[in-house]
């Protein structure tokens, strides 16, 4: 471009308008301070270390997902000392940064003598232009809170159960007929279902935005787990700790809440999560991967009984445990077992705790008992299948035992971890037919010796006997096991075994042949059982039995078999596609789901003879949970000494029962007497119209033979004719 004569460069920019470009282009700088953090509790040092902390610093910051640079911390110094005065200057990038440092990092701890504390810049004029004239506060009122167990001081020893029905969610009370009530209901409460915690302290709800926890007399919000999309939960043991899992891995937006209660961007494709149900704050996420076509295995993470460590297993290469609440891998590395398919976490039983009690008690460490775990492995090549326990976390084996010929395994312990059995399925050299063996291990004897139960048919179902040393299975020869088909019902075997402690083996006690049942269900407290065919469009039956039925007085009484097993009664609940103890052993629940058909939907409640005490069809019924109680306080003694003077107190329980039924029949008799007095008093007015209907009657009779009636007759001669004949 040419320029014009006389016409300077300078001349022509002063006519071009550059306004647009600088308002584009205009970089703001950010003059507030609200990005700038105050950290206290950091140690005093000289210049020499002044490197090192930074960097030190820097990285338990990093651990929580706070990014600082070195670069960007103020150290201040005293010139008098030449150290450190104990504070730094934290320069964030932005102020959301600043606000996350401080939710994430204030009150960590640093090393065994300094604890961090994050206060904001702007925060420090505050606290230092106050005025300094002293005001005594107010001081509240104090308001106790309610106890998350309020339920179990019921008055009457009722227990709870909820139900999930439509939108409603119902709390009810359970006890006699007179004393079952509502306790709380809700609509909209839950999104999915509803699940009690193992203690029966919170009642969990499922929502789109997570999990929701309710307890109290009041039923209101204690915690909240912000998991989007989650579909399935589980509580640890003792209601410490919760897993939860969504199919959607989680997904982290720009500007999403952040703090430790919430995902981080570490977390971002992750799909189970473990949170601390005190504090609400997440602990850990894993990514769980599940087949399409093979359903996932849940719980995916099992707790020890202790709660001290929660592992998983990677199929065909490693189990990780992790230690709780830091959720650090123990020892720093996974048990590298080739071909592992799953495992179990041995339960603690009543001795267990109270050898624990005791030690806590007398202030004596002692020897403290290892948890256990027990896992399998399939043949490989040359090598047979493989059960094994070991102890934790010395890592130690305790026993092992090969299989073969194995076509699966599953591990069941014994609630109070005295045996376990593992169920191995196993198919013959031409694998055209598969037999069952139970490999029991006797945990609390001398190297674990191994009893074997071998069976011929297929073993559907497996159940140990609660603090008890029977189990009860459910095995079938029928040959549509595999694939039954729509209205095909398997015809099964019931079997129960017993341990015989003289010859250390378990024996038959009884076999219950050519039933339909496919689910056992022991009492909570042993001894009664309940056989139940469950997810059958034509069979629905539930038997009730008595395994101790030739107790010491029913033998002097001459009753019963010399089993001891007797059936107590039959009942049948169409449908039904659930079926569960309450936790005293007392009544049995079985509920039919809408989620499973939609056919008589609804619960009844059943007592452990098989009577029925109550039934509701209710359209639209999906779930029926009762509320767990947790493990009594008392010690075997009390329980002991309870027994024994059982009559003296079960006296004031007889006179309350006396008393209820005096007042039932006291409303009764008054309820018969109103409708007697109903009757005669209508009775009486029945008789008063009729007797003055008669009084009229007799009344118009008499004015009727007052009147005398005159009949006069009249001969009138109309014509006469003669005739004469001849």
């Amino acid at each position: 471009m040419a320029i014009p004569n006389g016409t300077g460069s300078n001349e022509i920019d002063d006519t071009i308008d550059y306004s647009d470009l600088e308002a584009k282009f205009k970089v703001v700088t950010d003059e507030s301070f609200d990005n700038i953090v105050v950290l206290d509790g950091v140690p005093i040092i000289d210049n020499s270390r002044r490197e090192r902390l930074l960097t030190k610093i820097s990285k338990e910051f990093a651990k929580r997902d706070s990014t600082i640079s070195p670069n960007d911390i103020i150290v201040p110094w005293d010139n008098a000392t030449g150290k450190s005065k104990g504070y730094l200057f934290l320069e964030f990038k932005t102020r959301a940064d600043a606000d996350y440092a401080i939710t994430a990092m204030d009150n960590v701890p640093f090393d065994a003598k300094h604890t961090f504390r994050l206060n904001r810049f702007l925060d420090v004029e505050k606290y230092t232009e106050m005025d300094p004239t002293y005001v005594e506060p107010e001081l509240e009122v104090y308001k106790p809170g309610e106890h998350l167990r309020a339920w179990l001081a019921d008055s009457q020893g009722r227990d709870q159960y909820v139900t999930y029905r439509g939108d409603d969610v119902t709390v009810h009370w359970h006890g006699k007929p007179s004393q079952c009530e509502v306790a709380h209901t809700r609509a909209n409460w839950t999104n999915l279902y509803a699940s009690w915690s193992p203690q029966g302290t919170y009642l969990a709800s499922l929502h789109r935005q997570g999990v929701c926890l309710w307890a109290g007399t009041s039923w209101e919000l204690r915690q909240r787990f912000a998991h989007p999309l989650v579909k399935l939960i589980d509580f640890s043991p003792n209601d410490s700790y919760l897993a939860t899992w969504s199919h959607d891995p989680v997904v982290v937006p720009e500007g999403s809440q952040q703090g430790p209660n919430y995902f981080s961007l570490e977390d971002q494709g992750n799909n189970v999560a473990i949170w601390d149900i005190k504090t609400g704050h997440l602990l850990r996420t894993f990514l769980i991967e599940s087949d399409d076509k093979k359903q996932l295995q849940w719980p995916a993470l099992k707790w020890s009984a202790d709660e001290k460590y929660v592992a998983r297993v990677t199929p065909g290469q490693q189990i990780s445990v992790y230690e709780l609440p830091s959720m650090g891998l123990q020892a720093k590395k996974s048990l590298k077992i080739e071909g592992v398919v799953d495992f179990e976490w041995c339960p603690h039983g009543d001795k267990d705790k109270e050898e624990a009690e005791k030690a806590a008690k007398s202030g004596k460490p002692g020897k403290v008992k290892e948890n256990m775990l027990a896992y399998w492995t399939p043949e490989v090549s040359n090598q047979p299948a493989r059960v094994t326990v070991i102890s934790f976390p010395s890592r130690s084996v305790l026993r092992q035992k090969n299989l073969f010929n194995v076509s699966d395994c599953k591990l069941h312990w014994q609630n109070q971890g005295d045996f376990l059995c593992v169920k191995v399925d196993r198919h013959t050299k031409t694998k055209k037919s598969i037999f069952c063996n139970l490999e029991i291990f006797r945990v609390r004897d001398k190297d674990f010796p191994v009893e074997v139960v071998e069976h011929k048919d297929t073993v559907l179902d497996f159940s140990w006997e609660p603090k008890g040393e029977r189990f009860a299975i459910v095995s079938s020869s029928d040959p549509n096991v595999g694939n039954p088909g729509p209205g095909i019902t398997v015809k099964t075997d019931i079997s129960f075994y017993q341990l015989e402690r003289s010859k250390g083996d378990f024996k038959l006690l009884h076999t219950l042949t050519s039933r339909t049942s496919n689910t056992i269900r022991w009492s909570p407290r042993g001894r009664h059982v309940v056989l139940a065919t469950v997810g059958s469009s034509t069979k629905s039956e539930l038997e009730f039995w008595d395994l101790d039925f030739n107790t010491e007085e029913g033998k002097k009484e001459g009753t019963g078999d010399s089993s001891g097993i007797q059936p107590l009664g039959t009942a049948d609940h169409y449908g039904v596609t659930d079926v569960e103890w309450d936790p005293s052993g007392r009544y049995l629940a079985t509920s039919a789901s809408a989620w499973r058909h939609t056919l008589e939907n609804g619960y009844a409640i059943w007592d452990f003879k098989g009577q029925e005490l109550q039934k509701h069809i209710l359209d639209r019924f999906k779930q029926f949970l009762w509320r767990p109680r947790p493990r009594t306080l008392l010690t075997k003694e009390q329980q002991r000494q309870i027994r024994r003077n059982l009559r003296e107190y079960s006296r004031a329980f007889e006179e309350e029962d006396a008393a209820e039924e005096t007042n039932i029949s006291a409303e009764l008799i008054a309820h018969r007497k109103r409708l007697v007095d109903e009757w005669n008093t209508w009775r009486a007015l029945c008789e008063e119209e009729i007797s003055d209907r008669k009084k009229g009657k007799k009344a118009e009779r008499r004015g009727e033979e007052a009147k005398e009636e005159i009949e006069v007759w009249i001969d009138e001669v109309i014509g006469q004719i003669e005739e004469v004949v001849e």
